[in-house]
């Protein structure tokens, strides 16, 4: 698995890939075998056979003694025709879908680089939005993808499962409306963006706007939502620029790298095995160290910075890219890069929240609690600064 991609790991590890082929070689041949015995010559003859199926005699437990699997075992009467296993192929409905839609507006951007607005309403029966388009781009410029921004698609409505997944550089997707679980699962370097539309009452701060296990294993990109997300937030994420909220259980789960911003409440077990990144919370009650997971990371205080780095108005990511936000030694620089991601925030989404933290700095600034991964800060100590950066920008930690 994982381990064993280590040169050094792997010596600790006598098996090898052979061996794993070899043992299915030996399983396919026992199979073989019991088929023989019962007289059948291919799979699809037992497959759906449940009356075939009987009990072990040889267990002998008190447990198991007058186990009844009669009715387990029954086969039910089928009409004559009927197939109780797989015969065809499944239609997925692919050719309809909205991402087919989008690739047609968006013909000119992916040929020629030519950026294209586009507009669509979004159902909740539109699923992983985004991931046929940016799998185009990535067919043709790989992950290096498009300028920023190039391909900008405003959404309306309730987007399904898995919004954003694995959406690409240079793809801007912004729903007015709600996301379900998995937005921007994947995401490669594309921007995502989520707010309640302008008739809703709802109150944003209190409100759940993306659903549970957001950004999963995201690599790279930025994903701004006015709004609280589920459970599970950012987990494994490796590299993705992400302000919520709040969040609920287990936020920042396994986090291997990129950077989080919460300025609203969170849910217990917050940090649990983040082994890199960082993340700036809002404790406004002051007890967010009862609920975040202690076991890899530290709580530090923001640290005081001359006012230039509060009340900057050029360091945001539209001017300066991505890799700025990141690359200036993450143990450091916190108010500029907090600062300049509620900016973001407010510019994308029109956050009220993010707005009143900005107007009012002096009170709101200390309130925040970085959240820093032990090991994380002591690598990013021992980096060269050229390392530093492509750590920060990849997700990666570089030996």
């Amino acid at each position: 698995g994982i381990a064993t991609q280590d040169p050094v790991l792997r010596r600790k590890f006598k098996g090898k890939p052979e061996h794993v082929v070899n043992y299915f070689f030996f399983v396919a041949e026992e199979v073989r075998k019991i088929m023989s015995e019962m007289g059948v010559r291919h799979l699809e003859e037992i497959i759906g056979q449940s009356q075939l199926l009987s009990k072990n005699t040889d267990i002998h437990h008190w447990k198991a003694d007058g186990l009844d699997f009669s009715k387990l075992f029954y086969k039910p009467a089928t009409s004559e025709g009927f197939d109780i296993f797989n015969s065809k192929r499944q239609h997925h409905n692919l050719d309809d879908i909205l991402d087919q839609r989008l690739l047609v507006q968006s013909k000119d951007a992916i040929e020629n680089k030519t950026p294209v607005s586009i507009e669509e309403t979004i159902n909740n029966t539109d699923r992983s939005c985004g991931a046929l388009l940016s799998g185009r781009v990535a067919e043709k410029y790989g992950h290096k993808g498009l300028p920023d921004d190039t391909i900008h698609v405003k959404l309306t409505g309730t987007a399904g499962q898995s919004f954003g997944a694995f959406v690409a550089r240079g793809v801007t997707l912004e729903l007015s409306g709600e996301g379900n679980d998995y937005v921007g699962k994947g995401l490669s370097g594309g921007r995502l963006i989520i707010y309640p539309p302008a008739i809703s009452k709802i109150d944003p701060e209190n409100s759940i706007i993306v659903g549970n296990t957001v950004l999963y294993g995201a690599v790279n990109g930025e994903c701004y939502f006015r709004g609280v997300a589920g459970e599970r937030f950012a987990v494994r994420n490796s590299g993705a620029i992400a302000v919520v909220e709040g969040v609920g259980d287990h936020g920042c789960e396994y986090m291997t790298g990129g950077c989080i911003v919460v300025i609203g409440e969170t849910g217990r077990n917050f940090a649990a095995g983040m082994s890199g990144g960082i993340a700036y919370v809002l404790d406004e009650a002051g007890d967010f160290e009862k609920r975040c997971n202690l076991a890899m990371v530290e709580l530090e205080p923001m640290p005081e910075e001359d006012d230039m780095a509060r009340k900057h108005q050029s360091g945001d990511l539209e001017s300066h890219g991505r890799v700025d936000i990141l690359r200036n030694n993450m143990s450091g620089n916190d108010v500029e890069r907090l600062v300049t991601l509620l900016e973001n925030h407010v510019r994308y989404t029109g956050s009220r929240r993010a707005q009143e933290i900005l107007d009012n700095q002096d009170v709101y600034l200390p309130k925040f609690v970085k959240v820093m991964p032990v090991e994380y800060r002591r690598a990013l100590q021992e980096m060269t600064p050229t390392q530093t950066v492509l750590s920060a920008y990849t997700g990666q930690t570089l030996n």
